[in-house]
């Protein structure tokens, strides 16, 4: 997703297509909990003008990330929808935006924007949903099980039983 600086301006003052799909596989050595990436299919398009190239982009795919509960692989859907700006003409514009790209050289590369974005795109936690599939870490053991907030909830350490009613006393 590289062009030049002369190959953009052939669309000045017109809407550029783009539908492409880039591999960024090498993600993978970026982050270790990405245990795959698919090929991301970029769609989207680009306002040229003299000074700016303006690509209003939509990147959709899926990682593969381990559950944090489990550690089985979880397919996470990508659907990101974003703006960015390349200047050309870097004096002209206040360069505090976020989404703001100065060219340097004589090519426009998307693909670095493109890996920032998956990688902000990544969650803390994800979280499968059957808990005892194949491959899962086990949920108990010896003397020891995993207790779920509800069950947690309903239970109260009978050293502490009689706390339970405290605030319910309204005696002075």
């Amino acid at each position: 997703m590289k062009w030049t600086i002369s190959q953009l301006q052939k669309y000045r003052d017109k809407e550029m297509k783009i539908d492409e799909t880039v591999d960024v596989s090498e993600l993978k050595s970026s982050d270790k909990h990405i245990r795959d990436v698919s090929p991301i299919r970029v769609t989207g398009r680009a306002d040229i003008s003299s000074s700016k190239i303006t690509f209003h982009l939509t990147l959709s795919g899926e990682f593969i990330l381990p559950c944090s509960r489990t550690l089985v692989d979880v397919h996470y859907p990508i659907d990101i929808d974003t703006t960015e700006t390349f200047l050309l003409k870097a004096g002209e514009y206040d360069l505090n935006e976020d989404d703001t790209t100065v060219v340097k050289g004589d090519v426009v590369d998307l693909l670095p924007v493109i890996k920032e974005h998956l990688l902000l795109e990544i969650p803390m936690q994800v979280f499968c949903e059957d808990s005892n599939a194949e491959g899962a870490a086990p949920q108990s053991g010896k003397d020891w099980s995993v207790v779920s907030e509800e069950e947690n909830k309903q239970k109260i350490d009978p050293r502490l039983s009689q706390l339970a009613n405290f605030f319910d006393n309204k005696e002075s």
